[in-house]
């Protein structure tokens, strides 16, 4: 005969101390390890809203990414001619020739700045890209030291307000626009005239990356083929999207971090959750006994322990993720060991992530309340109810 579920929730709120304090405990475990899955997948969220399947990245061969990379204009022309190239209205091929460096910023908490990417582009690269819109001011007018700054940065760094002058390269910048790509790490770029950028970088002739839209997404691995066979070339080719997951790399250290301290913690939730339940099978000797006279069996007992662990850790898990959701599109950054700049993104909060962290709160509870419901089962009747 099953003990009804009623029995273990008045157990919970008459001992509401213990539960309590066991239930935050729990919290704090899940918390944690919440917030370093939330940080995690902002950033892939970030990376996965730049790329676009179509899409491929073309850089030096054995290049790690854009920044290290060095492509000649006289390799992007034979690149250019290339069958399997999508093409704009007017029938120019969607390959866009760019340049990226790195330039530090300063902010009030950090004056000696903070590396941002600077990208070089033409009216073919912004057109190229599904989403980039200007959210305030204008798009950089060719030929002119004006720069376009991502809507992350503008928060942050006070040299990038709308109007003002940046100092980089070989004079200065005035920012003309502010733009925007959904949550895309485009948010937490610089861009400006690939010419003029070049001519400031004395990078005329070799220049960073091209990316390219192929025709449709079934073509994308044939022509990646293609601008690798061609010794001609001396290029690596891979998706955009391949390119930006490997950065992912960069969250590795904090995610193997939060994970390690969520892994110390989660030892002392078990231990807290089991002696809540062994404190609490030794108050209850009286009950259990009772339970026993009244003809409840010993699987049944441990079935209702068991669950009352399975119940505290529950609320715990639960108050875990109300602690978390505060994080919820909080912008944050990171840097990134590929590109060696910094990425502005928000923690997501997502509902799979919350059910993560229910579920490893339901783990610590059913690891610290196997072993006082087996002792509580385990109990003879006559020695349960001689007990004070």
């Amino acid at each position: 005969m099953a003990i009804p579920i009623s029995y273990n929730i008045r157990n919970l709120i008459v001992r509401k101390t213990s539960t309590i304090m066991t239930a935050l405990g729990i919290a704090l475990t899940v918390a944690v390890l919440l917030a370093v899955l939330a940080l995690v997948e902002g950033l892939r969220t970030a990376f996965k809203a730049t790329s676009n399947p179509a899409h491929i990245l073309v850089t030096r061969k054995g290049a790690t990414s854009e920044l290290v990379s060095s492509v000649s204009r006289t390799t992007f022309q034979d690149m250019k001619a290339k069958p399997g190239i999508a093409r704009t209205k007017s029938g120019e091929p969607m390959a866009s020739l760019e340049m990226v460096t790195v330039i530090a910023l300063p902010t009030p908490d950090n004056p000696s700045g903070v590396n941002i990417n600077v990208r070089g582009v033409t009216p073919i690269g912004i057109e190229i890209r599904d989403g980039v819109k200007i959210d305030s001011g204008r798009w950089f007018t060719p030929g002119r030291r004006e720069v376009v700054v991502g809507k992350n940065l503008v928060k942050r760094f006070p040299d990038t307000q709308l109007g003002s002058k940046m100092q980089f390269g070989k004079g200065d910048w005035e920012v003309v626009g502010i733009m925007s790509q959904g949550t895309s790490a485009v948010n937490s770029e610089l861009w400006v005239d690939l010419n003029q950028g070049a001519s400031d970088y004395n990078r005329s002739e070799m220049l960073s990356s091209v990316l390219i839209r192929a025709v449709d997404v079934a073509a994308v691995q044939s022509l990646i083929n293609e601008l690798k066979a061609d010794q001609r070339l001396n290029v690596s080719a891979i998706t955009e999207q391949k390119y930006y997951d490997d950065q992912m790399v960069s969250a590795a250290p904090m995610q193997f971090l939060g994970m390690f301290v969520a892994v110390i913690m989660a030892v002392g939730s078990c231990f807290a959750a089991m002696n809540t339940m062994y404190a609490s099978v030794s108050r209850r000797a009286r009950e259990v006994g009772t339970l026993r006279v009244l003809g409840f069996s010993r699987g049944g007992i441990l079935t209702s322990f068991f669950l009352e662990s399975l119940l505290l850790s529950a609320i715990g898990g639960l108050i875990g993720c109300i602690l978390v959701l505060p994080l919820n599109n909080i912008q944050t950054s990171l840097g990134n060991f590929i590109t060696f700049s910094e990425t502005s993104f928000s923690f997501r909060v997502t509902p799979l992530i919350m059910l993560m962290g229910v579920t490893f709160a339901v783990i610590l509870g059913a690891i610290g309340g196997i072993f006082p419901a087996r002792m509580a089962a385990k109990k003879e009747i006559l020695n349960a109810l001689r007990e004070i």
